[in-house]
C-alpha cells in the first residue's frame, strides 16, 4: 500500500511503498519534468513537419524556376499587332466592358485576345451574358460588328470537354462562310484542350464528314442542306445539341432554307436554345419570331441606321458600255488595298474577270457554279492578300470578314436594298473605313432612289477626286473616338 504524508509547510513529501519510505524530489521539479515529458513529442512532431514542408518549397522552386507569383498571364499572350486604324461607333459606343466580366474561361480569355479583340463591341456586350443564361436571342445588328464573336464566345464558354457529342450547331448560307467561322472558333478555342470544331458543307466529300462524325465533335458549322443529310442518315446526333445558331438569319430562313430549317429543328431536344442573327429582318424572320421554335426570346436591335457608318457611297451614271472603261479609270485613280466588285450573273463575272485581267490588274472571280475545290482556292488566297480586286456574285455577301477590303464597287447594281446592304457592307468592317461605289445606267435610276429611301441613305454623286481619307486608313490619325477623327478630316458623313 501506498500514501503520501507531509505537513503544507514542508515541500518534502515521502512516498510509502510497502511500508518502505521513500523522499521524492520537491513537487515543483516533478511537475516541471512531468509536463517536458508529455510536450517533447509534440514539438518534434512538430519540427518534423516543418521540416518536410519546407523541403518540398525548396524542391518546388528549384524544380519550376520559372514561376513567379503574382505575374500577368496576359503578357505571355502572342498577340497580333495593334491596329490603330481609326474606327466608329458602330464598334465603339459601348457600356465600357471586358471580356473579362462575362467569367470566361482563362484558356477561351487566351484565344479571344491573340485574335486581336481587345473589348467587346456593342453586339458582344448585349448578346454574351443573355446567350451564357441559356435564353433564346434574336438579334439586329449591321455587318462587321461582330457578330460572329458575339455567339462563338458564349457557344465555346458552355462547351463540355467530358462529354463526347455534338453540343452546338452553327448554320450559315453560304460556304465560304462555313469555313471562315470555323476557322474562327478553332483560333479562339484553341488553349481550351480538346475543343472539336468541323465544318460541313455542301461539295464536299460526304465520306470524309461521315468519317469525321465517327470522331468526337463537338462543335458543327453547317449549310443547311449537308447537316440535314448527315442527320437523316443517323451520323449526326443532335438530340443532345443545347445551342444552335442561325448565321445570317434572313437568309436563311428564306424559301431557299426554310423549309430544311424547320426539318433540322425538328430533330432537336426539347431544351434547346435558338439564337438569330442578322442585320435584316424581313417577314420570314418575324414569322419565325411568333412560331413555337423560340421561347420569350430576348430582343436585340443595334440598328438605328442600316448602313455603316465607315462608308461612303457614291454613283456613276454611265451606259453600258462605259462600265469597263470607268472601272479602269477608278483603278487607277483610287488607292485600293483590296476590291470586290459585283455583278448580278455568273457569266458577267466571269468576262469581266478577263476583261480586268487584261487591262493589266491582278484579279479573282468567284461564284456558285464553280467546284468547292476551286472556290474555296480562291477564297483563301484572296483573303490572305495573293490579289488584290475580287469578282463575284451575291454569293460572297453574306458574312464574309476579309478587313483588308476598303473599296466595293456595284458593276452591275443591285435589285433590291438587302442585296445592297450586304454588299457595301463588305468594306468597313468592324468600324473602319469604306468605299462604295455605284456604276448606274438609266435603268438602275429607279432602284438608286428605291433603296436610298428604303435605308434611309444618301448616296452621294461621285466628285471629280475623292479624298483619301475616307477610305485609306493612314491619312487618319489614330484616334480612339471615331466621331471626332472624322469631323478632324472633313468626313461627310451619312446620316440616317
Amino acid at each position: 500500500m501506498a500514501c503520501v504524508t507531509g505537513s503544507d509547510d514542508s515541500l518534502d513529501f515521502i512516498l510509502r511503498v510497502n511500508g518502505n519510505r521513500l523522499h521524492m524530489p520537491y513537487l515543483k521539479s516533478t511537475l516541471y519534468i512531468f509536463f517536458i515529458c508529455l510536450l517533447q513529442p509534440i514539438v518534434q512532431l512538430l519540427l518534423m513537419t516543418f521540416s518536410v514542408a519546407f523541403n518540398w518549397l525548396i524542391a518546388l522552386f528549384s524544380l519550376v524556376p520559372f514561376i513567379r507569383f503574382g505575374d500577368d498571364w496576359k503578357k505571355s499572350l502572342q498577340l497580333p499587332p495593334k491596329d490603330t486604324r481609326v474606327r466608329t461607333s458602330d464598334v465603339t459606343s459601348t457600356k465600357g466592358n471586358e471580356f473579362e466580366d462575362y467569367c470566361l474561361k482563362r484558356e477561351l480569355l487566351m484565344g479571344i485576345f491573340e485574335m486581336g479583340w481587345e473589348k467587346p463591341s456593342p453586339i458582344q456586350e448585349e448578346s454574351i451574358p443573355i446567350a451564357l443564361s441559356g435564353r433564346d436571342i434574336l438579334a439586329r445588328a449591321k455587318n462587321g460588328t461582330g457578330k460572329s464573336g458575339a455567339y462563338l464566345i458564349p457557344m465555346l464558354e458552355r462547351i463540355d470537354l467530358k462529354k463526347d457529342y455534338i453540343q452546338a450547331v452553327v448554320m450559315v448560307p453560304t460556304r465560304e462562310l462555313a469555313l471562315q467561322v470555323s476557322q474562327i472558333s478553332i483560333q479562339i478555342s484553341k488553349h481550351l484542350g480538346g475543343v472539336k470544331v468541323m465544318a460541313t458543307t455542301g461539295g464536299t466529300n460526304l465520306r470524309d464528314d461521315i468519317m469525321r462524325l465517327d470522331e468526337t465533335v463537338h462543335v458543327v458549322i453547317a449549310t443547311p442542306g449537308r447537316i440535314l443529310d448527315l442527320i437523316k442518315k443517323g451520323v449526326a446526333k443532335v438530340d443532345r445539341v443545347q445551342m444552335m445558331v442561325m448565321d445570317e438569319a434572313d437568309k436563311l430562313l428564306s424559301q431557299d432554307f426554310v423549309v430544311l430549317i424547320e426539318d433540322i429543328i425538328s430533330f432537336l431536344g426539347k431544351g434547346r436554345q435558338i439564337l438569330l442573327y442578322s442585320a435584316t429582318f424581313p417577314i420570314s424572320v418575324q414569322k419565325f419570331m411568333v412560331s413555337s421554335h423560340l421561347h420569350k426570346p430576348y430582343e436585340i436591335n443595334l440598328m438605328e441606321e442600316l448602313t455603316l457608318k465607315g462608308i461612303t457611297q457614291y454613283y456613276a451614271y454611265v451606259t453600258e458600255r462605259q462600265k469597263v472603261h470607268c472601272l479602269n479609270t477608278l483603278f487607277s485613280r483610287l488607292q485600293i488595298n483590296q476590291s470586290i466588285i459585283f455583278c448580278n450573273s455568273t457569266q458577267r463575272v466571269e468576262l469581266l474577270a478577263k476583261k480586268i485581267t487584261q487591262l493589266g490588274y491582278s484579279c479573282f472571280y468567284i461564284h456558285a457554279k464553280m467546284m468547292q475545290e476551286y472556290r474555296n482556292r480562291v477564297f483563301h488566297d484572296f483573303r490572305n492578300g495573293l490579289c488584290r480586286n475580287l469578282v463575284c456574285t451575291d454569293l460572297f455577301t453574306r458574312g464574309i470578314d476579309i478587313q483588308a477590303v476598303n473599296v466595293v464597287i456595284n458593276f452591275d447594281f443591285p435589285k433590291n436594298a438587302e442585296t445592297y446592304l450586304h454588299r457595301i457592307g463588305r468594306s468597313g468592317r468592324f468600324g473602319h473605313l469604306g468605299l462604295a461605289i455605284n456604276l448606274i445606267t438609266s435603268e438602275d435610276r429607279f432602284n438608286l432612289k428605291s433603296i436610298e429611301d428604303q435605308l434611309v441613305t444618301d448616296i452621294k454623286p461621285i466628285p471629280g477626286s475623292i479624298d483619301k481619307s475616307l477610305y485609306v486608313a493612314e491619312f487618319h490619325a489614330t484616334n480612339p473616338n471615331c466621331e471626332e477623327g472624322l469631323k478632324e478630316t472633313g468626313r461627310q458623313q451619312v446620316e440616317p
